[in-house]
C-alpha cells in the first residue's frame, strides 16, 4: 500500500472512530433519557453488575433515575378466599383471547399448555398449569455447595415443566449457584435460612391447599401462619389479590430476561418466561410489561422471580427458551426450580 493510500485509510479510520465516540457520548449523556434510564435501571437491578452504571454515571444521576423509576407493592398478604378453584369453562364461550388460550387445552394434555407471548421488544412463553397440586419446588442435590442447571433439575425430578426460582449468592461471580438468596421452605420445613434479597418482594410459596401465597411477613412466621409446603423469597410482587403494583417508569428494574410465577382465581398456576439479551430476537421485559401480561391472563397473584441469565424453561426434558447465560446452551447453575410433576 502506498503512503498516500495508508494516510487516507488512517484519516477515514479516524473519522469513523470520532463519529462513533460522538454517537456514544450523545447516547450516554445527550438529552434523550431513554438509554440512560435503560442502562442504569438494568445494571442496578443486578446483584453483581451495578458497577456498569457507575462506569458512566455519577451517584447523583443514578439516584435521579432510580427516583423516577420504581415500584410500590401492596403490603397485603394473599387472600386465599379469592382462589375458588372453580370448574373450567366448558361451553366454548370465552371472555377474550387470553381466556381462550388458557382454557382451550391442547388435545391429549390435561396437565399444562405452553402459550407463545410477544410484545414490544420481547418474546417468551406462558405456561398454564391446570392442577396446582402438581407444582412443587425442587432443590439442587448439593445445596450450599453448588447448583445444578435446570435441565438436570428437571430430569432428576421427573418434571414435565421446570422454571428457575430463587436467586443465588455469587460474591466471586463464579456462578456455582449453591447458596440461595433468601430462605427456602420445602415440605413445610425451613431447609435454608438466609436474609431476604431486599429491595422488594417477600415470601412466594404454596400452602397445603395449593394456593399461591405472597407475603411480606418473616418467612418463619409465614410458614406457620399459611402452612406453606414450598416457598422461596424474591420479588417484586406484581399483583396481589387482583390489584397490580404501582409502577413508575420501568419500575427501576430495567429490561432483562424475566421469570414470573402467578395463579388465577380458578387455581390455574401461570409460569411466565421472557427471553432477553438477544438483539434482534428479544431484548427482555420491564416490570410493567410483566404485570400487563399477567393481568391479561387474569392472575390474581403474581411475583417476579430471579431473572437475567437464570431465566430458563424446560418442557419435557428440552430447553424451550433461549437462556442468556454464558456457555453453549446458555444455562447456569441454580439452587432450585419450580416444576410440574406427572
Amino acid at each position: 500500500m502506498s503512503s498516500r493510500k495508508r494516510k487516507n485509510t488512517l484519516i477515514v479510520g479516524g473519522i469513523i472512530l470520532d463519529l462513533f465516540i460522538c454517537i456514544a457520548l450523545i447516547v450516554l449523556y445527550g438529552p434523550w433519557s431513554g438509554f440512560r434510564t435503560f442502562w442504569i435501571t438494568t445494571a442496578m437491578s443486578t446483584m453483581n453488575h451495578q458497577y456498569l452504571a457507575y462506569w458512566f454515571y455519577s451517584n447523583e444521576t443514578i439516584q435521579e433515575v432510580l427516583e423516577n423509576n420504581y415500584i410500590i407493592e401492596s403490603n397485603n398478604a394473599t387472600d386465599i378466599s379469592l382462589i375458588k378453584k372453580i370448574a373450567y369453562n366448558k361451553n366454548g364461550i370465552y371472555e377474550d383471547k387470553y381466556e381462550e388460550q388458557i382454557l382451550n387445552k391442547d388435545k391429549g394434555n390435561n396437565s399444562y399448555k405452553v402459550i407463545n407471548v410477544k410484545g414490544s421488544g420481547y418474546k417468551g412463553y406462558l405456561i398454564a398449569v391446570y392442577d396446582p397440586s402438581k407444582v412443587e419446588l425442587v432443590m439442587t442435590r448439593y445445596l450450599k455447595t453448588k447448583g445444578e442447571n435446570i435441565l438436570n433439575l428437571a430430569k432428576n425430578n421427573d418434571a414435565r415443566v421446570a422454571i428457575n426460582a430463587s436467586g443465588f449468592v455469587d460474591p466471586n461471580e463464579v456462578g456455582n449457584g449453591g447458596m440461595p438468596t433468601g430462605s427456602v421452605i420445602k415440605d413445610n420445613k425451613l431447609i435454608f435460612s438466609s436474609p431476604a434479597p431486599g429491595r422488594s418482594g417477600g415470601v412466594i410459596g404454596f400452602d397445603k391447599n395449593d394456593n399461591l401465597i405472597l407475603s411480606k411477613e418473616n418467612i418463619s412466621k409465614a410458614r406457620t401462619k399459611y402452612k406453606l409446603r414450598d416457598a422461596v423469597e424474591f420479588g417484586p410482587f406484581l399483583i396481589v389479590n387482583g390489584k397490580a403494583s404501582f409502577i413508575k417508569g420501568d419500575g427501576g428494574w430495567g429490561v432483562a430476561p424475566r421469570t414470573v410465577i402467578g395463579q388465577r382465581r380458578d387455581g390455574i398456576v401461570l409460569f411466565l418466561i421472557i427471553d432477553g439479551r438477544k438483539p434482534g430476537y428479544s431484548n427482555g421485559a420491564t416490570m410493567s410489561q410483566l404485570t400487563e401480561i399477567m393481568m391479561n391472563y387474569k392472575a390474581v397473584n403474581a411475583s417476579n422471580l430471579d431473572g437475567g441469565a437464570s431465566t430458563a424453561l424446560v418442557v419435557e426434558n428440552e430447553v424451550r427458551n433461549k437462556p442468556a447465560g454464558i456457555g453453549g446452551n446458555g444455562l447456569r447453575r441454580l439452587p432450585n426450580a419450580w416444576i410440574v410433576t406427572n
